[in-house]
């Protein structure tokens, strides 16, 4: 039973509609941490709009910043995150081996180098971000630029968030969306 209660399309204050139908369009679904969060629709708007940005714009792969998630989802035992990030992953091209591999990549010959470091970072950002050595910050620099490390980062930093959002609220997955929610937003059914 959730700790707290989750916004319908129904229930969202008329600024939010607009959001929730775009994701029901997109998803399917409007993640409950996302029903969750529209109790508050500044909060709400403002972390969809901080999400996008960090997972949808510069220079780095979305794949990369994604694995960097799932990672840290794991480190943080988040079953939430951990159930839509993993999704993601396979869709963007992640094989259930590379996921598998992720509790020990450094000895892994799934992933390059710079996947390596990536996750390393994830882990150490994770655990104890005042561990991060200076020898790992340079070598993170050669494989990154400055603003690809502020993506990656971020990425890591706004699942920590959200993780420890999503466990302490204990968060379960989210189900598609009724016929009725979808119709409301306006979406078919069978497009999804």
């Amino acid at each position: 039973m959730p700790r707290i209660s989750r916004l319908t399309r129904d229930e969202v204050q008329p600024e939010s509609v607009t959001i929730y139908d775009r994701y029901l369009r997109d998803r399917g679904n409007v993640p409950n941490m996302f029903r969750t969060m529209a109790h508050r629709p500044q909060i709400f708007a403002t972390i969809i709009a901080h999400m996008e940005a960090v997972l949808n714009t510069g220079t780095l792969p979305k794949a990369l910043k994604e694995l960097a998630i799932v990672r840290t989802s794991q480190l943080n035992r988040t079953p939430y995150c951990l159930a839509s990030h993993t999704k993601i992953c396979r869709n963007l091209g992640w094989t259930d081996t590379q996921l598998e591999a992720l509790r020990d990549a450094h000895g892994s010959r799934e992933f390059t180098e710079r996947e390596k470091v990536a996750i390393h970072l994830a882990e150490v950002m994770t655990l104890d971000a005042h561990a991060y050595s200076e020898a790992e910050f340079q070598r993170l620099r050669s494989f990154f630029s400055e603003g690809e490390i502020v993506e990656l980062m971020a990425a890591i930093g706004l699942f920590n968030y959200f993780n420890r959002f999503n466990d302490l609220l204990e968060m379960e997955p989210t189900p598609p969306a009724s016929a009725e929610e979808l119709a409301k937003a306006g979406v078919a059914a069978a497009t999804v």
